[in-house]
């Protein structure tokens, strides 16, 4: 591994979400179903092992995938499997990604049925109002924060996997960079991040198979954002869209 750290230098406010799912589109479009193929078997042998063990390497593999295709390199579906190179870096950022999502949901999940089997009218009764409404406010405050939290999360830690495969960081020193770079680009990250939730959505509509039509051009759109915010290798300063054109 490389001996960077969170100190690496990177820019701030360059993420251009429209930009990143366009040039995202660009990136993918000339071998666009064999991305979908990648992103649909990445995601089907991640799911089969709990807290993301193996959706790490799979998710490395795609962004080796997507970054070799914006350096004009070669492309095989096997590239898939080559994010097993990082298994173990993988790991240690997914869990770091991971492990607080699951400490915010599960006082969510309490309350939630604990509050259910209080409220129950008991043989035959009519819940007490006041409590049931006690209840649904708790659980609206609680939903608020959980989905801030969450999405505080996804921002900071957007980039991990890119740092891994790109820069060859240990997965620690990834996530600690990329939180860096998350916070200082939260905004329009936020954006990128709304966009890809919104394409998601629309796959979800389409029988929910749609949704790996999609996946290909949100991961395509977070590696430009990458780009934007770090360059494709160490010592190159970012990729940025060129400038407007102008007329006379």
């Amino acid at each position: 591994m490389q001996n960077l750290s969170p100190d690496t230098p990177f820019r701030r406010g360059v993420v251009q979400p429209v930009y990143c799912i366009k040039a995202g589109w660009s990136l993918v479009r000339d071998q666009y179903w064999l991305f979908v193929g990648m992103a649909f078997i990445g995601f089907f042998l991640g799911s089969l092992v709990p807290f993301g063990i193996i959706l790490g390497p799979m998710m490395c593999g795609i962004y080796m995938a997507l970054f070799r295709r914006r350096r004009g390199e070669f492309v095989e579906f096997g590239i898939l499997f080559k994010g097993f190179d990082y298994f173990g870096e993988s790991v240690v950022a997914t869990l770091i990604h991971y492990v607080p999502m699951v400490i915010l949901i599960i006082p969510f999940y309490i309350v939630l049925y604990g509050g259910l089997f209080l409220i129950l009218p008991q043989q035959g009764g009519e819940p007490d109002p006041s409590v049931l409404f006690t209840w649904l406010a708790v659980m609206g405050v609680l939903g608020l924060v959980m989905t801030v939290l969450m999405i505080l999360l996804s921002v900071m830690f957007m980039f991990s996997y890119p740092l891994i495969v790109v820069r060859k960081m240990p997965g620690i020193e990834a996530a600690k960079l990329s939180a860096k770079a998350g916070l200082a680009n939260f905004w329009p990250l936020f954006g990128l991040l709304l966009l890809n939730g919104l394409m998601s959505l629309g796959g979800l509509l389409l029988c929910y198979v749609g949704i790996f039509l999609v996946l290909p051009i949100t991961f395509a759109a977070v590696s430009v954002a990458y780009e934007q915010v770090f360059g494709l290798s160490e010592g190159q300063g970012p990729i940025l869209p060129p400038p407007p054109p102008t007329f006379t």
